[in-house]
């Protein structure tokens, strides 16, 4: 195993920036991320603000496993991608779905926070409309409870859903939602996303029969080599999917999407589209869509110009410096103790 970089190395390649976003996403219209340069290319540090130091020391091992190690041999070099519409009012999902140009499936946010499931249908029914030969999955980020599920899901199944991702929070209601939608006949297939990433087992979900596929993200897993041991060890079906990241980010999710023996259904790493600006000149977003494999390297004219704040800068410098710390002694098996 290799030596986990010096944290001297890592503060002295870091880029810390704000990005705006078109559209509200997870609350927030900039998305923060810092990007470090390694021997082998850019890697991206970007765990969202409320993550602690443990679960972000994953981010971190994943950012540098692209900047220090590099990638397993690609099997592919065209990945399907998915559009994403965020929870907008129904009449805005022609303007998200436009950013996005052809494409043959779409992830479509629901259950969001201070929304009903009459905003969800509206949405839902507006995507089926615009695009009426794509797949449609619909992700609820965990927040139904199990009654919420099998009634917004058998509702939402009239337009014929590919999946439901995560509709909730727990493993064992995942199960459960899946057996009364099996009892129903509701055709619905159950994706399990924040119970494989956010678990300290990420197996156990597919020990528990609690879903039909898995959603796997690079930078919550700690790595590509780790996200394919663990859909190798899993034994289901697996989307390859981003958590917000820029071409940097993204570009690790292809790796991993590329190195996978199976790639069954697009991926979600179309989410750059949701930016209004990228920090690489060549923005990993889909072409028909698809995306081709390619490197993502930062400019640093645009590093520049959309540089965080010098208070957000030493907020995330002195989060890797936690990180690094907590990476170090967790002996992380892509490294080795420096």
């Amino acid at each position: 195993m290799p030596a986990l970089p010096p944290l001297q190395e890592l503060l002295d390649s870091a880029h810390v920036v704000s990005l705006p976003m078109r559209v509200k996403f997870r609350g927030i219209m900039e998305r923060e991320t810092l990007v470090l340069r390694g021997p082998m290319g850019w890697g991206e540090f970007c765990p969202f603000p409320e993550y602690d130091d443990d679960e972000s020391s994953r981010w971190l091992a994943a950012a540098l496993e692209a900047g220090w190690l590099g990638f397993p041999p690609q099997l592919r070099e065209t990945i399907p991608v998915n559009a994403t519409v965020p929870a907008v009012p129904a009449e805005r999902v022609p303007e998200v779905l436009a950013r996005f140009g052809r494409v043959d499936a779409v992830k479509i946010k629901v259950a969001e926070r201070g929304q009903s499931l009459r905003d969800d249908v509206a949405r839902v029914n507006a995507v089926r409309e615009a695009l009426p030969e794509a797949a449609i999955r619909v992700d609820a980020n965990g927040g139904w409870d199990v009654e919420q599920a099998v009634k917004a899901l058998g509702m939402l199944s009239a337009v014929g859903l590919e999946y439901a991702e995560q509709p909730v929070p727990t493993i064992e209601g995942l199960a459960e939602v899946r057996r009364r939608l099996s009892a129903v006949r509701t055709p619905v297939l159950i994706a399990a996303d924040e119970s494989v990433r956010k678990e300290d087992d990420p197996l156990r979900v597919a020990r528990a029969g609690a879903a039909d596929l898995i959603v796997v993200k690079v930078a919550p897993l700690g790595g590509v080599r780790r996200a394919l041991d663990i859909v190798h060890q899993a034994g289901l079906p697996a989307v390859v999917s981003s958590a917000l990241d820029t071409s940097v980010g993204i570009r690790a999710g292809l790796a991993l999407a590329a190195a996978l023996p199976s790639l069954p259904y697009a991926c979600g790493l179309g989410t750059v589209s949701l930016f209004a600006s990228d920090i690489t000149l060549d923005p990993l977003v889909a072409d028909d869509g698809a995306i081709h494999v390619r490197s993502a390297v930062a400019d640093p004219g645009l590093l520049e110009q959309y540089a965080a704040s010098a208070e957000r800068r030493d907020w995330w410098m002195d989060r890797l410096r936690r990180v690094h710390a907590v990476l170090a002694g967790n002996q992380h098996p892509l490294f080795t103790d420096s």
